[in-house]
């Protein structure tokens, strides 16, 4: 029985998990700039009322970080006054008293950074409490009664909060120490001469300019890289834990390419992201290292037009001292802390997708949502929410290879029971691993539970039981626990009863009995794995022929329990039987599919009444006119 995902059958050629992230390709990059683009105006639309609440810190930010401009000003100024009016005019006096001056200066920016910090707490701890009491809000709103959707509340209400609360005391503290510093050092340099900024300026604007500009493409490469970094982490811990499962059904295989094509995708994310990396070393080196160059290269020329040899050595001296660390500090802060600072609050203000409300399902099984009431319309009749759909999905084991699945739309409600019948080869364990999130779409969207399967945890939706069921060394009743380990004992009867257990629980002695899988037959693997499917609580269940080892009367009784055990039932017949039990039927010949119940189809299919045997439509009454055929072409 698989019940983990990244695993499946062997013979199926591919398996993967509908947790995996897609790997971005080069075609995507500029939907990722403009997804980065939205963040931002998501960001700043909620950021800016955030700030205005405020003035009155930023106020005091602003009086201390004054005391830092005065200081910046006072130290190039004075080494110059020094140089000029001191000891090159040999007055070592009135240089030391200049240089005396620098120093004193020094002492009031020491009291400023005491000040800063303790208004940047008034600044940054409202913005971690807040973001804590939005994630909680989210929370209780939106993810009660969805197992799959808790541990990403905890991440933001701990992990989360921390990063941004972080990352915006660094961006805060980066921003206001160049923005005062800079002012300072260029109110310096225009006052030891005006050519100076001619020669700085250009750049330094030049290289803080393209710098900025690789900041949104900086981030969606760094989105990219964290996707496709968690989604090798996530596919490889499902492995790890789904191993004697892959051993079970021969998927070593699949799962390796998986992990490669991950890997592959991981590896091109980091490529891009060095790239835009090293384009910011070039940034960086633009404005920190050319202004110093092209100050030396321009020095003959500005001290002919009036610059003093201590006018120069003060330039330098702001550059080195003053605006050469605060730019550094601000493009790194701007690069990492700010990069993460977006990512982390857009998951804040990101509008959440809320999902129905959730009721408890009968029979003790796990909350899962019922309906779906529109939020515009309070009085609008309950709508079922399918517990898995697909749209225009299409698939195929190769770029030019014939597709399995052409543009085919199934929905599945709550309640549903459908059969899955065709020829071999007809695509119907294909459509089993697409259904149940083992195999990717080439083309199409697989949704569950009202929403895209891709993000949701697989083993919180549906169970999926392949033809050769995993059976471990243990006891009969760790072997029915195996998907549900908290399952009362209650439960666990009614399993043995319903499946038809009773005797293989007592020839081995009992649920608590040692089992040897070696020595079980097929058809006993396949029960016990049945056995396991009735205790699960996943509220969409899919046979993959799971029953075919078991005779006609204990496939009957087990297909008859499960459909009255799980929330909706697709079964891949092995048997036509099966069909005749079921609700719908889908009848797949190659890519063309039709779907009706049994009746309508032995009316209406050559191929549904060439498998069951009756090469003549029966005399029934036609079939209604809204039941038109269902199709995927």
């Amino acid at each position: 029985m698989t019940g983990a995902p990244d695993t499946g059958s062997g013979a199926r050629g591919t398996s993967e998990s509908a947790g995996d992230s897609h790997p971005r390709g080069s075609g995507e990059s500029g939907s990722a700039r403009r997804a980065e683009q939205r963040a931002l105006r998501r960001v700043a639309a909620e950021g800016l009322p955030f700030l205005r609440a405020r003035t009155r810190v930023l106020r005091g930010l602003l009086g201390w970080s004054l005391l830092e401009f005065a200081q910046t000003f006072a130290g190039g100024y004075a080494v110059a006054r020094a140089l000029d009016d001191g000891f090159l005019a040999g007055a070592p006096r009135t240089g030391t008293l200049w240089l005396a001056l620098a120093a004193v200066a020094v002492v009031p920016a020491f009291l400023a950074q005491r000040g800063v910090f303790a208004g940047l707490a008034d600044l940054v701890e409202p913005l971690r409490d807040g973001l804590v009491r939005r994630a909680t809000a989210k929370a209780l709103a939106t993810e009660a009664g969805n197992p799959a959707a808790g541990t990403g509340a905890v991440s933001r209400v701990t992990h989360q909060s921390e990063i941004a609360r972080d990352g915006w005391a660094g961006l805060v503290l980066a921003l206001r120490g160049f923005v005062f510093t800079s002012a300072g050092a260029l109110a310096g340099l225009a006052a030891l001469s005006p050519l100076l900024l001619v020669v700085v300026l250009p750049p330094l604007l030049l290289g803080t300019g393209l710098f900025l500009a690789t900041l949104i493409p900086m981030g969606a490469r760094q989105r990219d890289y964290l996707d496709a970094d968690e989604a090798f982490a996530a596919h490889t811990g499902r492995t790890t834990a789904a191993l004697r499962d892959i051993a079970a059904t021969g998927a070593a295989g699949p799962i390796a390419g998986r992990s490669r094509e991950l890997a592959e995708a991981q590896t091109a994310a980091a490529r891009s992201l060095a790239r835009w990396s090293a384009l910011r070393i070039v940034a960086l080196a633009v404005a920190e290292r050319l202004p110093p160059v092209l100050l030396l290269a321009a020095a003959p020329r500005l001290m002919d037009h009036g610059l003093t040899t201590g006018g120069l050595i003060g330039a330098f001296t702001y550059l080195t001292t003053s605006l050469a660390p605060a730019l550094n500090a601000l493009l790194a802060a701007l690069g990492t802390a700010g990069g993460r600072l977006l990512v982390v609050l857009d998951r804040f203000t990101g509008r959440a997708e809320l999902p129905p409300d959730p009721a408890a399902a009968p029979g003790g099984r796990g909350a899962v949502p019922r309906t779906a009431v529109p939020a515009t319309d309070s009085t609008a009749a309950a709508v079922p929410v399918p517990r898995a759909e697909l749209r225009q999905v299409s698939f195929a084991y190769g770029p030019r290879a014939r597709p399995v699945l052409d543009r085919l739309d199934l929905r599945l409600l709550p309640g549903d029971h459908l059969a899955v019948v065709g020829p071999s080869g007809s695509g119907k364990s294909t459509l089993a691993a697409v259904l149940a999130g083992m195999a990717r779409p080439t083309a199409g969207e697989v949704r569950w539970l009202g929403r895209p399967a891709a993000g949701q945890e697989p083993t919180a939706v549906r169970t999926l039981l392949p033809q050769q069921p995993y059976v471990f060394t243990g006891t009969l009743r760790d072997n029915l626990r195996y998907l549900r380990p908290g399952a009362p004992d209650g439960d666990l009867a009614a399993a043995v009863a319903a499946i038809g257990l009773d005797a293989l629980t007592a020839r081995i002695g009992g649920l608590d009995a040692p089992l040897d899988p070696r020595r079980l037959s097929q058809g006993e693997r396949q029960l016990i794995a049945l056995g396991r499917a009735h205790v699960a609580t996943a509220p969409l269940l899919v046979l993959d022929e799971a029953t075919s080892h078991l005779d006609p009367a204990a496939e009957a009784r087990a297909e008859t329990a499960l459909a009255a055990r799980a929330d909706t039932l697709v079964v891949v017949a092995h048997r036509l039987s099966s069909a005749r039990r079921a609700a719908r039927v889908l009848v797949m010949d190659g890519a063309r599919t039709e779907e009706g119940t049994p009746d309508e189809l032995l009316t209406r299919s050559a191929l549904f009444r060439e498998l069951t045997g009756r090469w003549a439509p029966p005399r029934a009454a036609e079939v209604p006119p809204d039941r038109a055929v269902r199709s995927s072409r």
